[in-house]
């Protein structure tokens, strides 16, 4: 089996993530994979380090017609069984005179897979063949939409959290007996982290962490100022050190507007960090409230404010959201799992 994967973002949001790890796994199991990608992509070293071969000079001007092209070029060369296409950008690339959804390709071609990490228009990848939604909500949608059902895949996301300690917490100028929420996003609007501030506000013996980094920032920063808490928020940017962040904070918090899914939501249950959660599409659809985590109405500060102050004030609550959270992940939705799941995946398109 040869796969060529293509990805077009120079991100590093969850979707961008979790495709490198997908890239990372599948070179664990022996799969041949050729990779394009932007070279100053921030897992490019990593995937190299891993002795993936890389093809960054494909996307190099940024020129779509000379991209498909050489695109098209580079899959007659390499000759792979599928071509990966992770997000919308990266199908455009595939050439037009490709076949559409729910057709077999010409005998000897590729079968084009589109990835979905959201609820995206469907006509923006009429050059695949199959489409694998990162939620069965989504791959719901694609039905909806017209895609055949035994075109639309199922096929969840594992959180990569290593196995490291947790961070000493003096290092991010926190006292040891402070209580931290832990915040792991993007700084962008449709992430709520405003919301998450003001309740900070009414949470006194409380620090938040952000860990990430987004066009939000200096809002973030200026709000933050105004509502007299930025002495209690450390702005970490990227880390690479997720599983150590987690496993010092007391509640992971993910108080998105809009999350298909939220590979955060997995990295939690995984690390044994109590997670409380706006119930957007993702969180709704795979947070139990009160079992796996806490669940709130979305941009309401006070739920969200009564929902972490139980959490930290309920030892009892606490240890049982954390042991359902863990068994959850153990069940569905770890490495090993989901990795496979891509396998048998790949190996049911070569018949």
């Amino acid at each position: 089996m040869k796969i060529l994967h293509i990805m077009a973002s120079k991100a590093l949001g969850g979707a961008e993530t979790y495709a490198t790890d997908v890239m990372l796994s599948l070179q664990r199991e022996g799969i041949e994979q050729c990779v394009v990608m932007h070279e100053d992509a921030p897992r490019f070293r990593e995937l190299e380090q891993a002795r993936i071969r890389l093809k960054p000079q494909v996307l190099s001007p940024a020129f779509l017609p000379l991209q498909k092209f050489r695109i098209a070029r580079l899959i007659a060369r390499e000759k792979p069984d599928i071509v990966q296409t992770w997000m919308r950008r990266a199908a455009s690339f595939i050439p037009a005179r490709c076949e559409t959804i729910s057709q077999a390709p010409k005998k000897g071609a590729p079968h084009i897979v589109g990835w979905f990490g959201g609820y995206y228009d469907v006509e923006k990848f009429g050059a695949c063949h199959h489409l694998v939604g990162v939620t069965r909500d989504i791959t719901a949608h694609m039905v909806k939409c017209g895609v055949p059902q035994s075109h639309a895949h199922f096929i969840p996301t594992f959180p990569d959290i290593a196995a490291l300690p947790p961070i000493d917490r003096s290092t991010l100028a926190t006292p040891r007996e402070a209580k931290v929420l832990l915040a792991l996003s993007r700084l962008h609007p449709k992430k709520g982290l405003d919301i998450l501030l003001q309740s900070l506000q009414q949470l006194p013996d409380c620090i938040l962490w952000l860990a990430g980094e987004g066009p939000l920032r200096r809002e973030l920063e200026t709000l933050a100022k105004n509502l007299g808490v930025i002495d209690r928020v450390r702005f970490l940017g990227w880390r690479t050190d997720r599983a150590a962040l987690l496993r010092s904070a007391d509640i992971c918090v993910l108080p998105s507007r809009y999350e298909p899914f939220g590979t955060v939501i997995l990295e939690a249950w995984a690390a044994g960090t109590p997670l409380v959660a706006c119930a957007s599409a993702g969180p709704a659809a795979h947070v139990t409230h009160n079992v796996t985590g806490l669940l709130t109405p979305i941009d309401d500060v006070k739920a969200l404010t009564t929902a972490l102050r139980r959490v930290l004030d309920d030892e009892t609550l606490r240890r049982a959201i954390v042991a359902q959270g863990y068994a959850a992940y153990i069940k569905d939705y770890t490495r090993e799992s989901v990795t496979r799941q891509w396998i048998q995946f790949y190996k049911s398109l070569m018949g």
